[in-house]
């Protein structure tokens, strides 16, 4: 039997900041409080970095020793409770890279990104046959089930940009990206045509760094930089490379990525400019 993945949320990433805040604020550290309430170093560290909920004993034996108030308490009790809750996951997610899974969890709940790429075009703004192009290409090994499980998670992620409140999206792209005919210049043509429908929604903004500017900051590798909502939930820094999914949220991480992002910014073509650029290479291929 397959052993149940374990995905972060927003919500479990929230409780845990704020116990890990909490132990700082009383001065204490984890082997302090392990000492004193009994409960496990690692499994402490465990609940701290969001790899797992607390059970509820647990918790309030933690806010007991931590000695929240009565409203602070009932607060985060209810936060655990809802930290599983993960209105975005299919069956077939289960399939999927548990880093993945979890970058799903956090783009669902975000209230912006801003996504970098050299050599695709943004995850959020594909075409269905151009992910499934993407993902055949990237992943040779894939069998056919495993790539249609991906194109769908793909496909379902839209959805932040059609709800209620839609995702504010920035993007910007090496111009690389839109020259690669990936699954041909029918699928490409029909990929670009589709940036500039989507472009024209107020909450989604494309950048394009074009081949004359020459070397930038963007260089070495894609990246996703979100925000939220909440002021409690910092930002954090998705990498997805091939030595592995990193996901980064110290504040070192996230100043140095934003510095770059709005270095890229600067250095891009204007939105309207952009927009100019991805028509004038879907004419030509077409």
């Amino acid at each position: 039997m397959a052993v149940k993945k374990h995905t972060p949320t927003v919500r479990l990433r929230r409780l845990a900041g704020e116990l890990r805040r909490l132990r700082a604020a009383s001065g204490l550290s984890r082997e302090d409080v392990a000492e004193a309430t009994g409960i496990n170093d690692s499994t402490l560290y465990r609940i701290e970095t969001a790899r797992t909920r607390p059970q509820k004993r647990t918790l309030l034996t933690l806010l007991k020793h931590y000695d929240t108030d009565e409203p602070q308490r009932e607060h985060l009790v209810a936060l655990s409770k809802e930290s599983t809750e993960q209105g975005w996951l299919r069956g077939f997610h289960s399939d999927l890279p548990e880093e993945y899974t979890a970058y799903i969890s956090f783009e669902a709940e975000a209230l912006g990104v801003s996504n970098y790429e050299s050599l695709f075009i943004p995850g959020l703004l594909q075409t269905e046959d151009y992910a499934r192009a993407v993902i055949r290409g990237v992943l040779p090994m894939a069998n056919t089930q495993e790539v249609e499980d991906r194109v769908q998670a793909r496909m379902e992620r839209r959805g932040v940009l059609s709800k209620e409140q839609p995702l504010k999206l920035w993007a910007i792209v090496d111009e690389a990206a839109l020259h690669r005919l990936v699954g041909g210049g029918q699928v490409m043509h029909a990929q670009l045509r589709h940036l500039l429908d989507v472009t024209r929604e107020p909450h989604i903004t494309l950048q394009v760094i074009p081949y004359s500017t020459g070397a930038h900051a963007g260089m070495p590798g894609s990246f996703v930089l979100m925000d939220f909502a909440d002021p409690m939930d910092t930002d954090l820094i998705y990498i997805d490379s091939m030595a592995g999914d990193l996901f980064l949220e110290s504040e070192a991480d996230i100043s140095r990525y934003s510095t770059i992002f709005d270095n890229l910014r600067a250095v891009a073509l204007s939105p309207d400019s952009s927009v100019e650029l991805v028509a004038h290479i879907a004419r030509e291929i077409e």
